[in-house]
């Protein structure tokens, strides 16, 4: 009896890394060791850009808030230990969204902030 290979398994296994590879360009869709390669390295990068892009976000909010801050005379290293003074705990993105949305609402949260202070 012959050797029994794994013929059917090993195509759709290889159908699934084609699919995966799908839009890239060149051999990299069509040459099973460049697709290999290009799946693995996409695979590498999206994991790392999903890290940066929480840090991307958090950056921008405290560079508005620091803007922000400073347009009521206070620097946001001043405003995060004001808070945590006062007991306020608001995190970046909701304060940064306060700061646009409601600047009435965020001079108060830096008038607390700066009493807390002092």
């Amino acid at each position: 009896m012959p050797r029994a290979r794994k013929g059917a398994a090993r195509r759709q296994a290889k159908v699934r890394w084609f699919k995966l590879a799908k839009g890239h360009r060149g051999s990299r869709s069509r040459s099973w060791r460049r697709v290999k390669e290009a799946v693995i390295r996409a695979g590498v990068f999206a994991t790392e850009h999903r890290k940066l892009v929480k840090r991307d976000y958090r950056r921008l909010w405290v560079t508005r808030l620091n803007a922000a801050a400073r347009m009521r005379g206070l620097a946001y290293s001043r405003l995060i230990a004001g808070l945590k003074a006062a007991n306020i705990t608001l995190n970046r993105k909701m304060l940064s969204e306060i700061a646009i949305a409601d600047p009435k609402a965020f001079d108060e949260i830096t008038s607390q902030a700066s009493a807390a202070l002092s």
